[in-house]
């Protein structure tokens, strides 16, 4: 009778540990794990869709499964945010390497993913949060994957003992997923009397407890977070993975605009895009609060959608190109 399931990873490092396996028995079995393998019955299984695993052990071959890819391809296809994804899968091939070591019995380090996003709001950062989700999910780091976004209202509560309860509530509720905590800078704001400290530490205790099943992500104004993260020297150190999410250029936005209107099924003629474009311009040469933002177009494509629809409203037998077409007078800011 075997003293360990060649299936379970946990088991085979036990037999290690215990003496009961060599280093090279315990190679050969991990071998089966890092396939997904089959247990006792000493055949590597491999994924649904994948090719057969050789006698080598494939883990780092085989570890991109459909969902994974698909996670990554949804990445890949928001606007901009080269910096941000290409900060991604720095961290995705992190995990897998570190995984692929402590398979192979090698140093490895603990897998602290708890992040700091910082940059103006209709950046990307709960959409980028949310699909992180999703990849450490396929990647089984976290068990659910799911976001759990707050601010400082759900967590800081008004009297003495509320806000632990309160915060440890939205911890519960993101176990084995994503704690997403947005202007986060908030929670310091009031001084050490202020509830918002009390948050903090119990955000910090679950950290340490729930390091496993549970990663963190402040996010908020990039001067503020700095700022926040200043005033605390204790959080830096349990923050390792920094993200900033620039402002989008003039071509990003329009790009986000027409995928905006794709969806819906609408487009822009010539003369509307040429508008959009003028207005754009217009509002980051002010340097409004938050320009260059996907928020700023998302209102201006509500607005014309809106526009359009008032305009068509008492016309007959409308074709299915004037039902889709966004003129110029429908993006226009004036009356």
């Amino acid at each position: 009778m075997l003293a360990f399931d060649p299936g379970d990873i946990n088991s085979v490092l036990a037999g290690v540990e215990n003496g009961r396996l060599t280093p090279s028995q315990a190679l050969e079995a991990l071998r089966d794990v890092s396939c997904g393998g089959a247990g006792r019955s000493g055949k590597a299984v491999c994924p649904p869709g994948l090719p057969p695993a050789d006698e080598r052990g494939c883990q780092a071959a085989h570890e991109g499964t459909w969902p994974l890819h698909q996670a990554m391809a949804e990445l890949d296809s928001l606007v901009g945010l080269e910096k941000v994804k290409s900060l991604v899968r720095e961290i995705v091939a992190y995990v897998r390497i570190q995984r692929i070591r402590a398979q192979r019995l090698l140093a490895s380090d603990p897998l602290v993913l708890h992040m700091i996003f910082s940059g103006n709001p209709g950046t990307g950062k709960t959409t980028c949060a949310r699909i992180l989700g999703k990849i450490f999910k396929e990647m089984g780091v976290l068990e659910k994957g799911h976001l759990v976004e707050v601010e400082r209202a759900d967590l800081v509560g008004e009297y003495i003992g509320h806000t632990a309860q309160k915060t440890r509530e939205q911890i519960k509720r993101a176990m084995g997923g994503i704690l997403f905590i947005d202007e986060a800078y908030s929670l310091a704001r009031g001084g050490e009397k202020d509830f918002g400290k009390e948050a903090i530490d119990t955000l910090v205790k679950a950290m340490e407890d729930y390091k496993d099943r549970l990663i963190l992500i402040l996010a908020g104004y990039r001067e503020e977070m700095a700022s926040f993260i200043r005033s605390n020297p204790g959080l830096r150190s349990r923050f390792p993975v920094h993200i900033e999410f620039p402002d989008y250029t003039i071509e990003e936005l329009i790009k986000i605009a027409q995928l905006m209107l794709k969806r819906r099924e609408y487009k822009l003629d010539p003369e509307a895009l040429f508008e959009l474009r003028g207005i754009l311009v217009s509002k980051i040469a002010k340097n409004e609060d938050n320009t260059g933002n996907a928020r700023l177009v998302r209102n201006i494509i509500e607005r014309a959608v809106r526009r359009q629809a008032l305009r068509l409203a008492d016309k007959p037998d409308l074709s299915r190109e004037e039902l889709m077409l966004i003129r110029r007078e429908d993006i226009s800011e004036g009356p």
